[in-house]
């Protein structure tokens, strides 16, 4: 097959559709191989594949790639997490509706349509990629099969003692009016204002100074609080206190957890500004007021102030404190403010009737198991561990939506009965089917309206792909899977979710390893976003470099780091796939499709260049199989350097005179070597450009490719061969520069060449490899000669600085420009060191502009190279 000249990056279409049409990386469960499956995440469908995906995506096809190639049968699924408010708020924009404005089967319906696009958008840009998926193993978490799973796991945990409902403070959300777990909380640092406020004494006797940042929850303020050793306030504790504006009274009490040195070291505990509210109100047995609504605005408790968003509430509370004389002062503050981790909105904690996990009770099993999974990079276990220890409530797992897995419960009005649908009904809406109450047999139920948490979805997805429910023998054969990949930002939400549900539903572990991925930066160093204009996009990437290309900047980066996003480094792997195409493609010119078959079998060789490019790809391999094994996808860089500079910019070169000479023998060697080397070196690039890599399989005949990972050859490794093919690079790289200062075509004979070392294993290694070193160098005649040249350095030439001269000395500067020309060495050193005398003047070293000086061996004009990292010196007679 003749290979065209350039290389072009839309043969990556046509290879992505032969995979597509070929199944080839079908996952074979009749097959003997180890199994290796991958619980790869399944990403929220916006239609946009963005670049953060593209590096996740082509790490865990580097792994399924290389796992594949080492004789695994690898299961690489894909899956769509689907459920979520953003698709809502997005039907609400594209259909200028609210949810409560059509049936919520409807709106249901409006939001599977808009999902089903976005996730035909997506698959088609993670193909684009040349991502190895078995896409007859996709899975969506909106489809009835997936929902039937979801509902188990929720009844079957319910059974447990695992999930209940209670009526406690969760964290919600005012935009998205709905409750959100801790692990969906994210804090941004903002400025706000500390405010002094004096709060009455009951009995009239003074008042208490107490600062806040809150002052809009002042209405549910249940008590103040002083650390009991606060000299300041001993005497007071007991005492009661009028909350200004609002009239009510409060005690103060003590608790060692209040931060003497902030504000004034008395604190107001409301319900609830925060988690230590929760905390102090629960400990002292405080009464729960609520002062927000879900709406986010003040209640009725808040008298005048009702019905106002809690940023106006603010600015009319102060500025009635204010006038009544109750606020003293004001101090800038900078507070860290939890905000819902989709629309950014600060988050308020409410009082709501909700469904939660008790993760508190599987905690110490968490521990255990996340022992049991290697980490990589092993220090993210600690994001994982700091999470749990931090953690003080459950897992709320309900949420105020529509488009979401229901949560399979009816409530019997009759008898209060809790009624949960048996396993064989599921999946079920109960907003759609009714149900029977299986304490007093009432048909007239109240459906449960709430929805599952889309974490509760995606959190058994290692479960789904390995058929549970489905296929009892497959999950028991098959579970735990082999592999998580994943970014760090969720290892509190989809690792940690996914631990609890394992050790829930099967009491094991989900995965043997975890790898987490960083997310990527712009080129101006910050996290990619719209506002900042820094966003670049795969496809935009994708239709200037290709697909390969892209896979290439992503490999060369750290697991567990974040990543930068620089177009120069994309740019260099495209360059580097054409520099391997151009030196593929020369090699083909003496590579005949007839002769393959013949190149595919054992040979013996000999030629010593041949037998240092084999024995340090050999070395290659080895390093590539380990690092991979590891996780190391940055080393391409070693693929980088060993095909750029050892391969292309050496081998070749050196190679060339064989491949256009006359003796047959020394031809075949290098045709031999330079077949197995392209073989080895397109096998170790397939997991990273599998589209290139698969070209050149086909034009090189390549078998197996997919499948087979090159394995070391141990006679080829021949430490000896190394050296002494480094000596003989080294020796052409230095005459070779030689000729390009000199103006000399790199493809010009060289007379005459003398290589002198007084090193033995130098000296060794030239004569081995003195025919290469001739021929590459185009070299007449060449001598390899042990000991030191005789060489002597001669002035050649002396020029006089006219211009200086001239002025200086006038009618006489003839003569003296004639005895700078004519000086011999002792004359010239004592002009330059010293000035000599004359009877025109003093001759000193600024009257000569230049000394030009030859390097002569016996007798005759020459030049000399010193080679780079060899103890030789080639003496070069032109």
């Amino acid at each position: 097959m003749e290979m065209p000249k350039d290389y072009n990056i839309g043969i990556e279409k046509e290879i992505q559709k032969k995979w597509e049409e070929s199944k080839i990386y079908k996952f074979d469960e009749e097959s003997d191989k180890p199994p290796y499956i991958i619980d790869t995440p399944p990403p929220y469908p916006t239609g946009r594949l963005h670049l953060g995906h593209a590096l996740n995506w082509t790490y865990m096809d580097i792994i399924a790639r290389y796992k594949r190639m080492k004789g695994f049968n690898v299961l690489f699924p894909q899956g769509w997490d689907c459920h979520g408010l953003p698709t809502e708020v997005k039907v609400e924009e594209i259909y200028g509706i609210t949810k409560s404005d059509v049936d919520r089967h409807k709106f249901r319906e409006l939001c599977i349509k808009l999902t089903e696009e976005n996730i035909e958008k997506m698959r088609k840009q993670i193909k684009s990629l040349g991502i190895s998926i078995d896409w007859d193993r996709e899975y969506i978490t909106m489809t009835p099969e997936y929902i039937k799973k979801s509902q188990t796991a929720f009844v079957r945990m319910y059974k447990d003692g695992l999930i209940y409902r209670g009526k406690f403070p969760v964290n919600w959300c005012p935009r998205c009016q709905t409750a959100i777990a801790f692990a969906e909380v994210e804090y941004k640092e903002r400025e706000s204002k500390l405010n002094y406020i004096k709060f009455p004494a009951a009995d009239g006797d003074g008042h208490l100074l107490i600062a806040t940042t809150r002052p809009e929850l002042m209405a549910a303020c249940v008590a103040i609080l002083v650390h009991p050793e606060d000299e300041r306030y001993k005497h007071l504790i007991g005492k009661e206190f009028i909350v200004p504006l609002f009239g009510h009274k409060v005690k103060l009490l003590a608790d060692e957890d209040v931060e003497k040195e902030f504000g004034t070291g008395a604190v107001m505990v409301c319900t609830f500004g925060d988690k230590t509210d929760v905390l102090w109100v629960n400990r002292h047995k405080l009464e729960i007021k609520k002062a927000i609504n879900e709406k986010g605005e003040l209640t009725e408790i808040a008298g005048k102030y009702k019905g106002l968003k809690t940023e106006e509430a603010r600015k009319k509370i102060i500025e009635d404190l204010k006038k009544e004389g109750y606020l003293v002062k004001q101090e800038p503050i900078k507070q860290n403010v939890g905000v819902c981790w989709r629309c950014k909105t600060p988050i308020e904690i409410i009082v709501t009737e909700q469904w939660f996990v008790n993760v508190r009770k599987l905690i110490p099993k968490v521990r255990e198991i996340a022992d049991e999974i290697k980490w990589v990079p092993q220090h993210m276990k600690i994001r994982l561990l700091n999470w749990i220890e931090d953690m003080d409530w459950d897992w709320v797992i309900s949420r105020q939506r529509i488009f979401a897995t229901p949560i399979p419960v009816w409530y019997c009005p009759k008898c209060g009965n809790v009624v949960v649908a048996k396993e064989e009904d599921l999946p079920i809406d109960p907003t759609k089917t009714g149900y029977v109450c299986d304490k007093c047999g009432n048909t007239d139920l109240i459906p449960e309206t709430d929805v599952l948490d889309t974490w509760m979805d995606s959190s058994i997805t290692p479960m789904v792909i390995t058929k549970w429910l489905d296929d009892d023998e497959f999950f028991k054969k098959h579970y735990p899977v082999q592999l998580r990949p994943q970014g760090h930002d969720i290892i509190r939400t989809w690792a940690f979710y996914t631990i609890v549900k394992s050790i829930a539903l099967t009491g094991k572990k989900p995965w043997d390893e975890i790898v987490i991925n960083g997310m990527v930066f712009g080129e101006d160093g910050h996290k990619m976003s719209k506002s900042r204009g820094n966003v670049v996009e795969p496809d935009e990437i994708i239709a200037k470099y290709g697909a390969d290309a892209l896979r290439l900047w992503a490999s060369n980066s750290v697991i567990g780091d974040d990543v930068p996003f620089l177009w120069k480094e994309v740019d260099y792997g495209y360059r580097f796939l054409r520099k391997f195409w151009n030196a593929c493609r020369f090699a083909k010119m003496h590579i005949s499709d007839d002769i393959i078959d013949e190149l595919k079998k054992p040979m013996e060789i000999s030629n010593p260049i041949d037998l240092w490019i084999l024995s340090k790809l050999q070395r290659l391999i080895e390093r590539v199989d380990r690092d991979l094994e590891n996780y190391r996808f940055n080393t391409i860089v070693e693929i980088y350097k060993f095909v750029w500079h050892e391969f292309c910019d050496n081998y070749i070169e050196m190679v060339k005179y064989r491949l256009y000479g006359n003796d047959e023998e020394a031809k075949k060697e290098a045709r031999w070597t330079l077949y197995y080397v392209i073989d080895k070196l397109v096998r170790l690039l397939c997991p990273f450009a599998p589209h290139f890599s698969d070209y050149m399989a086909e034009i090189y005949k390549i078998d197996n490719l997919h499948f087979s990972f090159p394995e070391v050859d141990k006679k080829l490794i021949n430490e000896e061969a190394e050296k002494f093919g480094e000596i003989a690079k080294n020796t052409v790289i230095s005459i070779r520069r030689f000729k390009a200062n000199s103006g000399m075509a790199l493809n010009a004979p060289i007379k005459y060449v003398e290589i002198y070392t007084e090193d033995e294993e130098t000296y060794s290694a030239l004569n081995k490899t003195a025919e290469d070193i001739k021929g590459t160098l185009k070299i007449e005649e060449l001598k390899i000669i042990k000991g030191k040249p005789a060489l002597e350095s001669k002035i050649v030439e002396v020029i006089p600085d006219k211009s200086k001269i001239g002025p200086e000395f006038k009618k006489n500067a003839k003569a003296v420009m004639d005895l700078i020309k004519n000086a011999d060495e002792k004359t010239l050193e004592k002009i330059i060191n010293e000035g000599l005398e004359t009877e025109y003047g003093v001759i000193r070293k600024e009257h000569i502009k230049d000394v030009k000086r030859a390097l002569f061996c016996e007798g005759e004009e020459v030049d000399s190279v010193d080679i780079e990292g060899v103890l030789a010196v080639a003496i070069i007679r032109k």
